[in-house]
């Protein structure tokens, strides 16, 4: 959120000056709480481990207790926990009956008033309007949505309207190369179908 309100600040015309109380939130050794530790959830972990957090995770199956420790993760059992511990709270889980509106306003509330929310997973996964009424009254501190429901919002949707949100049009895998290996990924599994071979990244259902 700082780094869209100083970016608009060092670009406006109307800036004669820096404000000197310009403050964010450190990353380092905060807490941070992803909610559903897959394939993606466990490379977020990598990546936070680099930067010396503290990491829980809340997920459908616990991962192998080499996997927790080689990125030192920790299970929370209960979504509560993790919600109540967390200074940035993550969602890295798959859009299902179950986690429609996993986060609302029950959610918002249990968590830091100094929490920030991160959503990469699928829009639907938030109540929107809970969300828009916590930030406005400080529930939380802060929010960043990389997916939201629909796409785009409309553009009178409360959230559009608040300053402690940074919303990006679902860009997360937006790189020529990360498009590149799903395409090759994709043509992957259909030769494999086409020769008769397992599916290198075939779904099954649960």
């Amino acid at each position: 959120v700082c780094l869209h309100s100083g970016c608009q600040i060092a670009v406006s015309p109307d800036t004669k000056y820096f404000a000197v109380d310009w403050l964010g939130v450190e990353v380092t050794r905060a807490t941070l709480g992803i909610i559903g530790m897959g394939s993606i959830g466990y490379k977020v972990a990598q990546r936070a481990r680099a930067f010396d957090m503290r990491i829980l995770y809340h997920n459908r199956n616990r991962r192998r207790k080499e996997e927790e420790e080689a990125v030192g993760a920790h299970y929370c059992e209960k979504m509560e926990d993790l919600l109540q511990q967390s200074d940035f709270v993550m969602l890295v889980v798959n859009l299902t009956p179950e986690s429609h509106r996993l986060i609302g306003k029950k959610e918002l509330g249990l968590m830091k008033p100094t929490a920030t929310l991160i959503n990469i997973s699928r829009g639907a996964v938030i109540d929107q309007d809970a969300l828009a009424e916590a930030l406005q009254n400080k529930v939380i501190r802060a929010a960043a949505l990389d997916v939201t429901y629909p796409e785009p919002l409309p553009r009178d949707h409360p959230l559009l309207k608040l300053n402690n949100i940074i919303i990006t049009p679902h860009i997360g895998t937006a790189t020529v190369q990360a498009l590149r290996m799903m395409a090759e990924e994709a043509i992957a599994n259909i030769l494999a179908v086409l020769n008769g071979q397992p599916i290198p990244s075939e779904v099954f259902p649960k």
